[in-house]
C-alpha cells in the first residue's frame, strides 16, 4: 500500500521535465526573436560587401579611378552634411535589412514536353560520336537517361536552346579539330540554325558549354574613339572578349563597348593588316575607318584598285598625301613610299647612332592604304610590267623600324594572287562578311569558337590579332558620305572626322613621274 504514490512521483518528475523543456524551447524562440533582426542586418551587409566586390572585379581597370574617386566624393560630401553620418549609417542598416530578409526559394521547374522532345532528340543525336561498343557503363546509349549528359540547360522564349551544358566521355577526341568540329556542327544543326553559338571546351572537366551569343551592335557610327596614338579600334566585339571598354558619343544610346583595338608602331608585334571579304562585306568601309582615324596624328597613302572612287572624300585632305586608282600612279606613288621607307631608316640610324632621338618627320606615322592589289596586279601584267605588289616589299619588311603600316584589302577571289611579302608580314587579319570555317581558319590561321551564319551585316566578321584569339567583329559604319545611299546621319558623322582640304598641291604620284621624266 505503501508504494502506490510512486507512479505519481513519476509523472510528476516527467511534468516537470517537459515543462522545463518547453521553458527552455520558448527561451531560445525569444532569443532568437531578439536576435533576428541582427541576423537579418548581418546577412544583408555580407550580401552588399560581395556585390560590391563582384561590381569592382568587373570594371575595366581603365575605370577603376573614376569609379574611386565618385565614391570617395560621395563620401565626402555625406561627411561634412549635418547629421549626414547618421543618416548613411540608417540607410546601409535598411538596405542591409531587406537586402538579408529570408526569400522563399523556388524549386527551379523542369522543362516542359516540347523541351524534353528537344534534349531527347539532342541527346539521340550524339549518341554515335559520343558511344563506345567497349564501355561498360555508357553515358551515351539509346534510350539513355539525357539527364546525366546535360545537367544544365536554359531556354529562350521561343523554346529554343539558348545555353547547354553536355558533359562526354573521357575517350571523345576533344583534342583533335575535326573531332570537335563535328560535335559544333550537330549541335547548330540540331539547336536551331539561323543563330551563332559560342562553344567553350573545358578538356579537363569533358564538358562543353554552348551559348547563343546576342548580335553585335550595328548602330554605331564613326567618331573619335578614346584611343592613344598607335592604337586603333578596328570594331567592336563581345564583353567576355576583350577587358576594355570605351564610350561612344554617337548611336541610339551613349554607352560603353568592348573594342577590338589594333597596336602599330616601332613596338607592335602585328604592324601590317590584311582584310579579306567578298563584295559588299564592309572591307572599303573598315580601310576608310581606319583612314580617317591615322589622320589624326600622321599621313595617309592610299591605293584604290578597284577604281570605285569609294575614297574621293578624303583628296585633297590634309594628312591625304595622295589617292591613286590607275596603275601609273599606283606604281608612282607605291615606289615613292619605298624610297621614303628607305630615308626613314637611314635617319633614324644616323639618329641613333649620334645618341639623337628620330626626327619628327621619321616619328610621323605613315599609312598605306592598298584596296584590291589583285585588280592592279592584273592590268600590270597585260601591260608587261611587274606587280605593284613588288613595291610593297620594304614597307612591309623594314615598316615597323621606320614607322610605317601598310593595310590590305583583297576578295576572296584574289587571294592567290597576293604576294608572299603581303602573306608573311600582314599578321594582323580581318574577315568580312559571309565565309566558310575552312576559309576563316585559312585566313585567320585558327578557326573561331564560334558558328558563322549565312546572313550577316555589312562590317560584320571576325579578326585575329597575330597569335591571339578569334573576336568577332563588327565594323563601326563609316559610309562614302558621296554616295547618294548613305543616310544623312552617316553622312554627317563621315564629314565631321574629314580633315579640311589642303592648298591645291601636286599629288605625290605626279611628283614621282615627274622626277622620273
Amino acid at each position: 500500500m505503501a508504494r502506490r504514490p510512486l507512479p505519481r512521483i513519476l509523472s510528476n518528475g516527467s511534468a516537470q521535465i517537459a515543462r522545463s523543456r518547453v521553458l527552455a524551447r520558448t527561451a531560445a524562440d525569444s532569443a532568437t526573436d531578439v536576435l533576428h533582426p541582427l541576423i537579418t542586418i548581418t546577412r544583408g551587409l555580407r550580401r552588399l560587401a560581395a556585390a560590391g566586390r563582384r561590381k569592382w572585379a568587373d570594371t575595366p581597370k581603365d575605370r577603376r579611378g573614376p569609379l574611386l574617386f565618385l565614391v570617395a566624393s560621395v563620401i565626402l560630401v555625406v561627411a561634412l552634411v549635418p547629421y549626414g553620418p547618421l543618416f548613411a549609417v540608417i540607410a546601409v542598416m535598411a538596405v542591409a535589412g531587406w537586402k538579408g530578409r529570408e526569400r522563399a526559394v523556388q524549386k527551379p521547374k523542369g522543362p516542359d514536353e516540347s523541351q524534353t522532345k528537344r534534349l531527347r532528340s539532342l541527346y539521340e543525336a550524339l549518341v554515335p560520336y559520343f558511344s563506345a561498343a567497349e564501355d561498360p557503363a555508357p553515358l551515351y546509349a539509346h534510350g539513355g537517361d539525357w539527364t546525366q549528359a546535360f545537367p544544365s540547360y536554359d531556354f529562350d522564349e521561343s523554346g529554343r536552346i539558348s545555353r547547354l551544358l553536355v558533359r562526354y566521355p573521357a575517350y571523345f577526341t576533344d583534342g583533335e579539330a575535326e573531332s570537335r568540329a563535328r560535335i559544333e556542327q550537330l549541335l547548330h544543326a540540331k539547336s536551331g540554325r539561323g543563330r551563332e553559338y559560342h562553344f567553350g571546351w573545358d578538356e579537363e572537366g569533358n564538358e562543353l558549354t554552348v551559348t547563343v551569343l546576342p548580335p553585335l551592335p550595328t548602330d554605331i557610327t564613326a567618331q573619335r574613339f578614346v584611343t592613344a596614338p598607335g592604337e586603333t579600334v578596328l570594331g567592336f566585339t563581345d564583353p567576355t572578349g576583350v577587358q576594355r571598354t570605351l564610350p561612344l558619343t554617337h548611336g541610339e544610346e551613349q554607352r560603353d563597348v568592348p573594342p577590338v583595338v589594333w597596336r602599330t608602331g616601332m613596338r607592335s608585334t602585328e604592324p601590317h593588316l590584311l582584310v579579306v571579304g567578298e563584295p559588299g562585306s564592309g572591307t572599303t568601309t573598315l580601310l576608310r575607318s581606319i583612314a580617317l582615324q591615322a589622320l589624326q596624328h600622321g599621313d595617309v597613302l592610299i591605293v584604290d584598285g578597284g577604281g570605285t572612287g569609294e575614297y574621293a572624300c578624303l583628296t585633297g585632305r590634309d594628312g591625304v598625301l595622295t589617292v591613286e586608282s590607275g596603275l601609273a600612279g599606283a606604281m608612282a606613288s607605291l615606289e615613292w613610299a619605298t624610297n621614303e621607307t628607305e630615308r626613314r631608316l637611314i635617319a633614324a640610324n644616323r639618329a641613333r647612332q649620334t645618341g639623337q632621338p628620330p626626327p619628327d618627320d621619321v616619328k610621323r606615322p605613315l599609312w598605306i592604304l592598298l584596296d584590291r592589289p589583285s585588280a592592279l596586279g592584273h592590268l600590270a601584267a597585260a601591260e608587261g610590267r611587274e606587280d605593284p605588289q613588288t613595291l610593297l616589299q620594304v614597307p612591309l619588311r623594314h615598316g615597323r623600324a621606320a614607322n610605317v603600316t601598310v593595310v590590305v584589302a583583297e576578295q576572296f577571289d584574289g587571294l592567290d594572287a597576293l604576294s608572299d611579302a603581303v602573306r608573311q608580314h600582314t599578321r594582323a587579319r580581318v574577315v568580312l562578311g559571309p565565309a566558310t570555317p575552312d576559309e576563316l581558319e585559312a585566313v585567320l590561321g585558327a578557326p573561331p569558337h564560334t558558328t558563322p551564319t549565312k546572313d550577316v551585316p555589312p562590317g560584320r566578321g571576325y579578326a585575329r590579332l597575330g597569335s591571339g584569339p578569334v573576336h568577332r567583329l563588327q565594323v563601326p559604319a563609316t559610309p562614302d558620305p558621296y554616295d547618294d545611299a548613305t543616310s544623312e546621319n552617316h553622312r554627317q558623322a563621315v564629314m565631321e572626322l574629314l580633315p579640311r582640304r589642303s592648298e591645291p598641291v601636286a599629288a605625290v604620284g605626279a611628283k614621282a613621274l615627274a622626277a622620273e621624266g
